[in-house]
This record gives C-alpha cells, structure tokens and sequence, in this order.
C-alpha cells in the first residue's frame, strides 16, 4: 500500500542542509518523519536553525515541516511553525473553531467551492501544537481496502474518509487524522492496511501509533494484537519476500540476455 507522493530523490538536498536537516548529501530525519514527508504530510515538531529569507535571519525555530508540488513541478518547502493565536477560515464559525480548538470536536466535515467554481468535500481538523487549522481533501485520503486482513465495508470505506473512527471485528479502532505524522490514530500500537492494486495486494505496517484524538488508552491492551493482525504481518512478509525473489529473477535473466550466458 504505497502512500508514498514524493521520492526521496526529489527532497530539496539544499533546502534542508540549509535549516540543519541534511549534511553530506544525507537527510538527517527520523524515519517516521522522513515517511511523512514522502508521503505529503507534515512531520513532527523540528528544531530547525539558520533560516534565512526577506532579509530576516532566524537563529533557531521549533516548526513542523511539509512539502508540495508547485505548477512548474518543483518541490516547494512549507514551514508550520508555532502561531501566536489560530487563525480559522472563513467557512468555520465561531462555534465550529471553538470546539475544534478546545477538543470537543475532532474534526469537522464541509462542502465548499474551489476557485474553479467546483464542490470540494473537506475535512477540517486542529493543530494544538502549532495553533493552526488543517484542511484536507477527502478525495485525496488515500482509504485501505483491508485492515488487519478484514476488508472494509463501504460504509466502514466512507467513515475513515470523513475521518470518523472505524471499528473491526477483532476490536481494532483506528481513525484518519491529519494532524498525526502518521495520517492515522489507533486504539491500537500497530495494524497492518492493505490496499488492492493491479488485483494484488499492496501492504503498509504502522507502528507506533497514537491513541484516539481526545481518548486515552490502555497501553497493556493497545499492544496486544489479534489474529487477524498476525496473519496480514506473516502475509506482508510473504508477499515481500516474493517480490525480492521476482526481482532477483529479472535481474538474472536481464543478465542472461546481456551476456548470453
């Protein structure tokens, strides 16, 4: 299950070694966090250092990090940093924003028109940490087809890209989030979602996931994993060493042909 959007290659080398997060041609992130930027998402909380730009020259800024796609196809580097109050948009109320910000709402859906004139489904949620609020395309929440070898139902499908909480059979709950480097929450440390591609299977572990938006969780119970989380790691690892296997094939027939022997 590829959530990948981005290639490491095509991360700015230059733009982070400026800011402290690359030396020697190598990126100097956390794998999660390096994961969410491929992947379109904002990373966690960075100390980043020597900014510079408008003239102005930060020393040092604790701020989250994304990336984007400009028209011209370039990445563009986007800061998140620490606002000093929330600034909501237009389309929330006062009392939609208020119970955003204070938890009361874990998000909130709308309908509004792009610049084009077109109907876009969004999904609105709350930064705590850098006090700014996050819209996200529904359209654009990648929806796994199997969670934990259990294949969702469509109206399982439509809850997790309304970014309402899911719950299986073995009693797994997870939810989308936005906000999460990770793009998704879980009463649970770790599940396996497989998404179906060309008729096969294409799988993506989480690990280390955070609990719930706004609900504590028993540590103990949220590492204990069910049968069905077990049999979609063994599968993933099967179907992993199958496509090295196939690889490796290739690679010896290209070979073959190469060199007639």
């Amino acid at each position: 299950m590829k959530q990948q959007l981005f290639d490491v290659q095509e991360l700015p080398l230059a733009e982070l070694q400026k800011i402290g997060l690359a030396q020697n041609g190598l990126i100097s992130l956390k794998e999660d966090d390096l994961q969410a930027l491929l992947a379109g998402r904002r990373t966690g909380m960075l100390r980043l250092e020597n900014l510079t730009g408008d003239g102005m020259h930060i020393p040092m800024i604790d701020a989250k990090l994304s990336f984007k796609r400009n028209a011209q196809g370039n990445m563009d580097m986007l800061l998140h940093p620490i606002y000093k109050e929330a600034t909501y948009p237009e389309y929330l109320t006062d009392v939609e924003a208020e119970k955003l910000q204070n938890g009361t709402a874990v998000n909130i859906e709308k309908v509004v028109t792009d610049k084009e004139g077109h109907r876009q489904d969004i999904l609105i949620e709350y930064d705590p940490e850098t006090r700014e609020f996050i819209i996200t395309d529904s359209e654009k929440i990648l929806v796994p087809d199997m969670v934990n070898n259990e294949f969702l139902s469509l109206e399982q499908r439509e809850r997790y890209k309304k970014g309402k909480e899911v719950q299986l059979a073995d009693g797994t709950v997870f939810q989308y989030s936005g906000t999460d480097k990770k793009g998704m929450v879980s009463n649970k440390l770790a599940l396996v979602a497989s998404l179906i591609v060309d008729g096969g299977l294409s799988y993506i572990l989480y690990k280390g996931l955070n609990a719930l938006l706004n609900k504590k969780r028993d540590e103990k119970e949220a590492a204990s994993f069910s049968l069905g989380y077990e049999q979609a790691v063994s599968d993933m690892n099967e179907n992993k060493m199958f496509t090295e296997q196939s690889k490796a094939q290739k690679a010896d027939q290209q070979h073959y042909r190469r060199t007639g022997r």
